[in-house]
């Protein structure tokens, strides 16, 4: 089937509905990515019959109840205890062990469990600390923090009270000593339970817990956009004290953060974080040339022409300042790559086309002389023909003489054309690496996310078929009551009917309407009418040989004083025609399901 085309409207009415949820309920999904976030709102839509987002916001205005159930839609609380059991047991076995002896035996232990939902993962953390220390000592030195945005799983968290069901992951030993039987349910021991505190908080607004050994988020991240995911990371990182760990869901990753965390294990999602002190910058110390003191002229001639062959020849472009702003030096690579001769020496370099272009050099030379430091100027471009670019690292270097004044300035142009071009090329390759791992990893928490909805709606249909399942087996209960009592019932009738039949005499049992509602062998025997003609019909309407009009009044009289009446003699007319003397007697019907009513007995006297 096609997909319908979305309307071009969609993107911004969806940031209209998030920024009146944000404003009216402080709930800020905006740092949520949009398809799964627009997939579970559509969700809640269809399920509210809303056509659009402007009809569900006008729905939302006027039902405060639809916001509950719309973030219970969009908080998917899928957890568990131990879940995923190969991560857990990596924690306790390799990660766990390490992280206590890394802290002082009297220390806090500092836990926070940021989206914990209805509290499963706080507890779990609580039981893996308690076998590794033993539950008098966690209870003295682990705190463990649960925090979430949903506040009726905060609410359900702090209760601690679980199903049987909720407890199948965990091993019967664990159950035991952990939980204690509430009747149909189980609740957290109390002791342990102190020492889990839970609470709201937003791990993309609110400041973070700080002095964390351990920081457990776990499938969260996974529904940000990056630039949210980026401000949590750089919030968790701040969060942890040196080395302490940081345990991720299995579809997210720390791709581009190696330089504060390193990967304890990739497969498990545990990274460590990295010694904050960062490495101190460069800095060189200036250059010092010694005066040269007054030898003999020759020796002087010597080393000038030294200093200026070596100058020369070097493999850098150089020009020589002096304190006025006069070039008084120029190397052979500086005349070679820019094209400067020995007639520029003596003039003002600011009156050459270097001091501006490639880049601005003047400002840069007031600054050299004012911090007393070399100042370095990287990958510089500068063109030098149709598409061709030279990068240059340009380093401004003061000169002072040893009686501390200042000599002048000497500029070094160093060509790293190659270099730049291949560093380039690896960063662009990086930057293309780490789209690539961005993208892979956005698929592989999308995926995870939709997996997430999967199980949510999966637990959703286990509930309903348990409650139909239950309802079935109701019904399959009553269905089995209502046979036994129809049999008895049946029974109870053909017993009655048989007793009915075996009467010689005619019997008709009316109801409180006076219709007939039983019509004996007897009857049919002496009045010549069968059951089915007569059943549910007014007897004082009914034509046979028997004048009903002259025993109302002892059917009246029975149904009045609920006793028995006549009997009464009355002449009428047999089945064969034949003129007989009946003598009819009336007995009160009490009870049954039709309500009280009257018994006939009709017997025949004699016949002419």
């Amino acid at each position: 089937m096609a997909q319908q085309s979305v309307p071009e409207e969609t993107d911004s009415t969806l940031e209209d509905l998030l920024t009146f949820i944000r404003d009216s309920r402080g709930f800020d999904f905006t740092g949520y990515k949009r398809s799964s976030l627009a997939r579970r709102i559509r969700k809640r839509m269809h399920e509210a019959g809303s056509a659009d987002y402007v009809d569900y916001r006008d729905r939302l205005e006027s039902s405060a109840e639809e916001f509950g159930l719309l973030f219970n839609t969009i908080l998917i609380n899928v957890t568990g205890f131990f879940r995923d059991t190969e991560t857990w047991t990596f924690l306790q076995g390799e990660v766990m062990p390490e992280l206590l002896t890394d802290i002082d035996g009297e220390r806090e232990i500092r836990v926070w469990s940021a989206g914990c939902a209805s509290g499963e993962e706080a507890y779990s953390l609580a039981i893996a600390f308690s076998e590794a220390l033993g539950v008098e000592e966690t209870a003295k030195r682990v705190k463990i923090y649960g925090t979430d945005v949903d506040d009726e799983a905060l609410r359900d968290a702090r209760i601690g009270l679980y199903s049987a069901k909720a407890l199948e992951a965990l091993p019967a030993e664990l159950r035991d000593k952990y939980f204690e039987q509430n009747g149909t349910q189980f609740s957290f021991r109390p002791d342990l339970r102190r020492r889990v505190i839970f609470g709201r908080h937003d791990i993309t607004r609110d400041a973070p817990i700080s002095r964390l050994n351990l920081l457990v988020c776990r499938n969260t991240l996974m529904y940000f956009n990056v630039e949210t995911q980026s401000q949590v990371i750089d919030r968790f990182h701040f969060a942890l004290r040196e080395r302490g760990y940081l345990f991720l869901g299995k579809a997210e990753m720390l791709l581009s953060d190696g330089e504060r965390f390193e990967v304890v294990s990739m497969r498990q999602r545990i990274f460590r974080r990295r010694p904050g002190a960062a490495v101190p910058r460069y800095q060189s110390m200036p250059i010092r040339l010694d005066s040269i003191g007054s030898p003999e002229m020759r020796e002087v001639g010597r080393k000038r022409q030294l200093r200026d062959l070596a100058i020369d020849s070097a493999p850098f472009a150089a020009i020589g300042i002096d304190t006025d702003g006069n070039v008084v030096l120029i190397n052979s690579q500086m005349r070679n790559m820019f094209g400067i001769t020995s007639r520029d020496i003596g003039r003002q370099f600011q009156d050459l086309e270097i001091s501006y272009r490639p880049v601005e050099l003047r400002s840069l030379i007031e600054r050299a002389y004012a911090e007393h430091r070399v100042v370095r100027v990287s990958a510089v471009e500068r063109q030098t023909g149709p598409g061709e670019t030279q990068y240059l690292d340009i380093h401004i270097q003061p000169l002072w003489a040893s009686d501390g004044l200042s000599a002048g300035v000497i500029l070094m142009f160093i060509d790293t054309s190659i270099s730049t071009r291949l560093q380039l090329e690896v960063k662009r390759n990086r930057e293309e690496l780490d789209t690539a791992h961005e993208e892979l990893q956005s698929t592989n928490e999308e995926l995870e996310t939709t997996n997430e909805e999967l199980q949510s709606s999966i637990e959703e249909l286990e509930t309903t078929n348990e409650e139909l399942q239950s309802g079935n087996e109701e019904l399959e209960t009553m269905n089995e009551e209502m046979r036994v009592r129809t049999a008895e019932l049946d029974e109870a009738r053909t017993f009655l009917e048989g007793v009915l039949s075996s009467v010689a005499a005619g019997v008709v049992v009316l109801d409180a309407d006076l219709t007939v509602r039983s019509w004996n062998k007897g009857a049919e025997e002496l009045w010549g009418l069968r059951s089915g003609e007569v059943s549910n019909q007014p007897f004082f309407q009914l034509d046979f040989g028997l004048p009903t009009g002259e025993v109302r009044g002892i059917v009246n009289e029975c149904l009045a004083t609920s006793k028995r009446t006549g009997p009464v003699q009355v002449a009428a007319i047999n089945r064969i025609g034949r003129t007989i003397t009946c003598t009819v007697t009336c007995s009160p019907l009490k009870g049954g399901s039709d309500g009280e009513g009257a018994v006939l007995l009709m017997e025949e006297v004699y016949r002419d």
